[in-house]
């Protein structure tokens, strides 16, 4: 026997107009992005607590928990990481920009500087995933580019960050990396903390949340797209 199934009818316009969810987390994704802007680190502690079980006293990663991660993912894996990243390298190299300058005969002079931004931000996913693609993709053509300080965000779960993502982070050449994830993450990018120092650009892809807070912060920081 057959059963038979009546699905409701869904009209485009319905389809179009499916407000309430993405209202709820716009909502909520407005109210973290204005606790830290105005409680800075301590915003960013409490949400790390509440969402990610991480109790954390100092939110930027140390030098030794760097290295560490480094001995403690498998050499084969670095060598695959390294040899990733020197595709990359090699790709992007050819698109590097350079300055010009063109005198016409009458005396017109016209011309392109390229000035490479001063601060990026990397948001690396950290829930149930491990991204290391993402942290080679984003850093390495940043910093071809000549992009002065590289800033990684990523989520700690219980207060660590898988070593695989900070071994990548290592061989990609971030200059400093934050244990926070989420839209606070994005909002201590966007607006500065006592310890996470505001960028220009955001780039990296990211649950709802990072989404929706990437699309709120646009307009004060650049970003790459709202989906990463």
């Amino acid at each position: 026997m057959i059963k038979q199934y009546r699905y409701a009818e869904i009209s485009i316009d319905d389809i179009f107009h499916r407000t309430e969810e993405k209202t709820d987390v716009a909502d909520a994704v407005a109210e973290i992005l204005a606790d830290v802007r105005k409680n800075g680190d301590e915003a960013l502690r409490r949400y790390s607590e509440r969402f990610d079980s991480a109790k954390l006293d100092v939110l930027e990663v140390t030098a030794e928990e760097r290295v560490a991660a480094m001995a403690a993912v498998d050499p084969e894996l670095i060598a695959i990481l390294e040899e990733a990243a020197a595709n990359i390298r090699a790709f992007h190299e050819k698109q590097k920009r350079t300055d010009f300058v063109i005198t016409e005969k009458d005396g017109v002079v016209l011309g392109q500087k390229i000035i490479p931004l001063d601060r990026a931000g990397v948001y690396v996913p950290g829930g149930t995933a491990c991204y290391p693609s993402t942290v080679l993709m984003d850093t390495i053509p940043a910093k071809i580019a000549g992009v002065g300080e590289i800033i990684m965000t990523t989520p700690a779960k219980g207060g660590k960050i898988n070593p695989v993502i900070l071994a990548a982070a290592e061989i990609a050449g971030v200059d400093r990396i934050f244990k926070i994830g989420g839209a606070q993450a994005i909002g201590a990018l966007a607006y500065g903390t006592e310890s996470v120092p505001r960028v220009d650009k955001i780039v990296g892809p990211g649950n709802a949340f990072v989404a929706e807070a990437k699309k709120q912060v646009f307009g004060r920081v650049s970003i790459d797209m709202i989906a990463g």
